[in-house]
């Protein structure tokens, strides 16, 4: 799967999976990976140490095995979004967004890639390009990347309409840790309170047509928001390794949706 079919996938209303590292290098990755049957998966930078050279080298590895490489960047920024899709990256996760503003840059980067400066500017908030054919050559230039907006405040929700309204979002990511704390009730993911929010979220999401992806951590997390239609499925990270993930997913792809 490559990032043009990965969002076709989420189209046709099918479920793709993923998982991301935080810690595994790539020149000692776990062949194992290949037989979980991940969709995706996301190469952390915004909490974990790889290097821009590690980040792609990892990119390159899971787009020969068929995973979609995401990368999350480190903030909301063009500079680390056009850093990690010239590094490999057909996906970024750009965390922790509260304003319009940066959706659109985000959007600028992950879907005009190369265009830069003013013109980026104008082809992001007035679909003004420079010619039709300059156009036409960035929508296939930039066919695979998608770009996942991280929705992970109570700022964010308060303007969530709005952010999921700017042309170019593909997915909207649910934090847990982050929005937890930012409610009040930090890591108590079956607290009423937590399970609203991120419901409003989905609600919301479903309402503008972009897929949720909420990072689940156990299948008590997990199974219940796949049963309300949640499609786009992140669960865990390498940190158990990577073969006991096998397990995980086998149990999840049995959860059917209603």
């Amino acid at each position: 799967m490559n990032g043009e079919e990965c969002k076709a996938a989420l189209r046709a209303g099918r479920r793709v999976y993923g998982t991301m590292f935080v810690s595994t290098r790539a020149n000692r990755g776990d062949e194992a990976l290949g037989g979980i049957g991940l969709d995706f998966l996301i190469v952390d930078n915004e909490h974990s140490p790889y290097s821009r050279a590690e980040t792609s080298d990892w990119c390159h590895k899971l787009a020969g095995m068929g995973i979609v490489p995401f990368v999350r960047v480190p903030i909301p920024a063009s500079h680390y979004i056009t850093m990690a899709l010239d590094g490999g990256a057909q996906g970024i996760l750009a965390p922790y967004v509260e304003r319009v503003e940066q959706v659109r840059e985000c959007v600028a980067a992950c879907k005009y890639l190369p265009l830069k400066g003013e013109a980026v500017q104008r082809a992001a908030h007035t679909a003004d390009f420079p010619s039709e054919e300059t156009r036409l050559w960035l929508a296939g230039r930039n066919k695979n990347n998608i770009l996942v907006i991280g929705i992970e405040s109570v700022a964010a929700m308060e303007r969530l309409d709005d952010l999921l309204s700017v042309p170019g979002v593909d997915g909207a990511f649910v934090g847990p840790n982050d929005l937890s704390i930012q409610l009040g009730i930090p890591n108590q993911y079956q607290h009423p309170k937590y399970l609203e929010a991120v419901r409003r979220i989905h609600l919301a999401c479903v309402k503008k047509n972009v897929p949720l992806v909420i990072h689940f951590f156990d299948h008590a997390m997990a199974e219940p928001f796949i049963q309300e239609g949640v499609r786009f499925i992140l669960y865990g990270n390498d940190r158990g390794g990577v073969a006991e993930l096998k397990s995980h997913f086998e149990f999840l792809k049995r959860v059917q949706a209603r």
